[in-house]
């Protein structure tokens, strides 16, 4: 018999399409909880809150009238229509129901964009710190991420003016998310402005603005790149009900768009999966247009979270933190960290630091280098008080056992 070796047909791209430090960190301490070690998981951005009962009660229902079937890959018409009126009463977008493109999570909305619009050798302006998975999928679909970087000192966002010297005849979008995974940074109104007047000069580019983490806001207000004058035609604006609704099991995303972009975004999901399902998408509807209390709720205790977290990490020598005036999420730089010992074990990078955090301490993070910025770590505090008390007398006590 012929030997044969399955890897052997492997090709590049399925080793590119990984999330490399988040499934690596968030698993390994997965399986040091099962071998018996305490271990405080600071690493998904997962919300810890059910989802609320009036989504659950509608889902239900839906269920049981029979709506358990196939649904237009687009999205139900009644879920369209709403996210029409969601989108103008709260955002100030102006998209009909035509322009808008139900996913499988917004993960795969983003992914219906990006592989619509970016083709080989396009540019792709990417602003770190940013979520992992912009960049693999720029890759995937052949196009070149342009990585412009801000840290701390500028509250983690790139200038407009940095943002127009890196734009050249082949970039064709700018990737925004704001707020942002994983600093919490909040773009202001005046700062899109200055963002959308550049953008307005080019012929041929775009922004893909990522506005899933609106309703988890402490300070500022949200403002959509979209409703900004000449914008609504060169704006994708991506969206889900993962994060502020606690729904990130039931995998319900959008983007609403120009429509020939809707349209490509909506073929491209009918060539890999199908329509959301239909009962989720009915739940969706009753999130949209129900009650908020329990979205309140939530946002209020991340507050609460955020400054357990934020008082935790700016008592730490060598660390630097900025404000985070949105999302669940810490995203502190550690450089000052880099090139001490724990005892003789050198900690060189971030990767280093999280590794010996979770292996000799129990705390599992992210390394920076997953969102582009190489020295930070991302913490997440989607999950309850008493593990962050715990996580971060942890860490104070890690920090200060380096010499």
């Amino acid at each position: 018999m012929t030997s044969f070796d399955p890897a052997s047909l492997l090709v590049a791209r399925s080793q590119a399409a990984d999330e490399g430090p988040i499934i690596r960190m968030s698993q390994r301490a997965r399986e040091l909880r099962a071998g018996g070690m305490d271990v405080v998981s600071l690493t998904l951005g997962e919300p810890d809150f059910d989802t609320p009962d009036n989504i659950q009660a509608a889902a239900t229902a839906a269920m049981q009238a029979g709506l358990t079937h196939y649904s237009p890959v687009m999205g139900i018409p009644e879920l369209r229509a709403a996210l029409s009126r969601k989108l103008k009463q709260e955002n100030g977008l102006d998209y009909g129901p035509q322009e808008i493109c139900l996913a499988n999570g917004a993960k795969q909305a983003i992914a219906n964009a990006i592989l619509s619009i970016i083709g080989e050798g396009d540019e792709v302006i990417m602003l770190a710190p940013f979520w992992v998975s912009y960049e693999i999928t720029v890759r995937f679909a052949g196009g070149k991420p342009v990585v412009l970087t801000a840290g701390v000192d500028e509250n983690y966002k790139v200038p407009a003016s940095r943002i127009a010297a890196a734009v050249t005849p082949r970039t064709k979008l700018i990737i925004l998310n704001s707020p942002s995974n994983p600093s919490g940074a909040v773009w202001t109104a005046a700062e899109l402005a200055g963002l959308a007047a550049l953008v307005r000069a080019h012929p041929r580019l775009m922004v893909m603005s990522d506005e899933i983490y609106e309703y988890i806001i402490f300070e500022g207000q949200m403002a959509s790149i979209g409703a900004l004058p000449g914008m609504r035609e060169r704006t994708i604006t991506v969206n889900g009900f993962s994060k502020g609704f606690a729904m990130t099991g039931w995998r319900l995303g959008y983007a609403a768009a120009p429509e020939p972009i809707a349209r490509a975004m909506g073929r491209m999901q009918s060539m890999v999966s199908a329509g959301a399902n239909q009962f989720v998408q009915r739940a969706a509807i009753a999130a949209l247009e129900g009650p908020r209390d329990a979205v309140e709720a939530m946002r209020e205790a991340y507050r609460r979270r955020r400054d357990l977290v934020l008082a935790g990490l700016r008592a730490l020598p060598g660390v630097r933190i900025g404000d985070i005036p949105a999302t669940f999420y810490a995203f502190p730089d550690v450089s000052g960290l880099l090139g001490r010992k724990a005892g003789n074990h050198l900690i060189d990078t971030a990767d280093s630091l999280c590794d010996w955090l979770l292996d000799a301490h129990g705390v599992a993070t992210v390394p920076g280098n997953a969102f582009g910025a190489p020295g930070s770590i991302r913490l997440s505090f989607a999950c309850g008080e008493a593990d962050i008390a715990k996580a971060m007398a942890r860490i104070r006590e890690a920090v200060n056992s380096l010499c």
